[in-house]
């Protein structure tokens, strides 16, 4: 990273490596990893941004009382963040609550139950769960803990460490699959509700989008202040980005909506193809993927003008090529052309963004190195090296990795 330039590298603490049990004793040598960690990066002249929650919940929470199906969940992540702030905060000036939770609610505990848990309606798939109620329960509660964890951070480290915090979610750019009708805009918008809405919307305005009929409510008044707490509670909103689908009006079935990651009670549908031709070139490595520039732009134009502009930081955007190691030539591998394009044309949507006012101010490639992609295992390479998994975790820049220090140096 040094050699590339680059100024500040985001990671995740795994709460197992802080509290191996069910959040009773710290373990130092945790601690002294994490420390190490951090300090490496500050000699380099990089900067460290933290996501406390990256879906790695300590399985004996998860044991104890159903993880973030409780909200016994809130306090037990709130001891997590107030250890990592007291051992990293003098160091760490920006902190990330919670990875998409997005994610991990809707393909943890609804569609197939890609993700851990793994608990979803269809029992062909897992053993347990409820797709209509729990992702939503989940959803809640991860609000509920983040807002627990910045006010914390606000009241007790935040003057003295100088820090910011915020949380990072994710979303597509859902676009009308026919711009002249009128119900295919409506669905385009209940799409961004389901997704980036669901989340957003509480932490600027709140209050869950109208269209979102299923989900829990805040609790209001003088007795009890969750509405109040998750409203505002961010110094900024990170956002990962990777791609755009067309949509249409119409109710999905929960088989196909689980194949797209959707949520069915949206009703809406997803496609890629508007008159036979495709939105974008797809990604070998990530079907799910299709490379659409202009939709970064549109999102991020979206978000300045419904959500009040506020700061945005770019987490993860990125290019998944197919694991073809050792099949083909590690020469022709090296040379990911299309994540140089990907790389130039969405920065390129980034910069047009900023231009018109959207308030970004930092942004990070997913990813520096080939890694484990949850559900897609090693199958696929979003990485700016290559790792050699059958070599000793040899690593090699790619092309994209020059391609990326040059760009980092104009």
């Amino acid at each position: 990273m040094a050699q590339m330039g680059v100024d500040a590298y985001r990671f995740s603490i795994s709460w197992s490596r802080i509290y191996p049990g069910a959040n009773e004793q710290v373990n130092k040598a945790g601690i002294e990893h994490y420390n190490h960690v951090i300090d490496a990066l500050l000699q380099k002249g990089i900067e460290p941004y933290v996501t406390l929650y990256h879906w790695d919940l300590p399985q004996a929470l998860q044991d104890k009382y159903g993880g973030w199906l409780s909200e016994n969940i809130i306090d037990d992540f709130l001891l997590f963040s107030d250890t990592c702030f007291e051992y990293f905060g003098d160091r760490v000036k920006h902190w990330i609550t919670i990875n998409e939770p997005y994610s991990f609610a809707s393909q943890g505990y609804s569609g197939f139950g890609t993700h851990a848990p793994g608990s979803c309606s269809i029992r062909a798939k897992c053993r347990e769960g409820d797709s209509n109620l729990e992702p939503y329960i989940t959803g809640h509660n991860a609000l509920l803990a983040h807002a627990s964890v910045v006010a914390l951070y606000k009241e007790k480290y935040q003057a003295q460490q100088h820090g910011l915090i915020g949380i990072t979610l994710d979303s597509r750019w859902y676009e009308p699959l026919n711009e002249e009708s009128v119900a295919d805009m409506v669905a385009s918008r209940r799409a961004l509700d389901f997704h980036l809405g669901w989340f957003l919307r509480p932490l600027v305005f709140g209050d869950y989008p109208a269209s979102m009929k299923r989900l829990p409510t805040f609790q209001k008044g003088s007795t009890n202040r969750q509405q109040a707490s998750v409203k505002g509670s961010f110094d900024f909103i990170g956002l990962n980005h990777y791609t755009t689908t067309y949509v249409k009006a119409g109710h999905a079935s929960y088989i196909v909506a689980s194949l797209h990651n959707i949520n069915p009670d949206g009703h809406f549908q997803v496609c890629y193809k508007r008159n036979g031709k495709s939105i974008g070139p797809q990604s070998p490595g990530a079907k799910w993927l299709y490379v659409v520039p202009w939709g970064f732009k549109k999102l991020l134009d979206y978000v300045r003008i419904q959500y009040n502009n506020p700061l945005i930081i770019i987490t993860e955007n990125g290019y998944a090529d197919i694991n073809q190691h050792p099949m083909t030539s590690l020469k022709s591998i090296l040379n990911d052309e299309w994540r140089i394009s990907y790389h130039q044309d969405y920065l390129t949507n980034l910069l047009l963004s900023i231009k018109d006012g959207s308030n970004v101010k930092g942004y990070f490639i997913w990813s520096l190195l080939d890694n484990w992609e949850w559900g897609l295992g090693f199958t696929a390479r979003f990485g700016l090296h290559f790792v050699d998994y059958l070599g000793n975790f040899t690593r090699c820049p790619k092309k994209s990795a020059t391609w990326f220090q040059k760009f980092l140096e104009k």
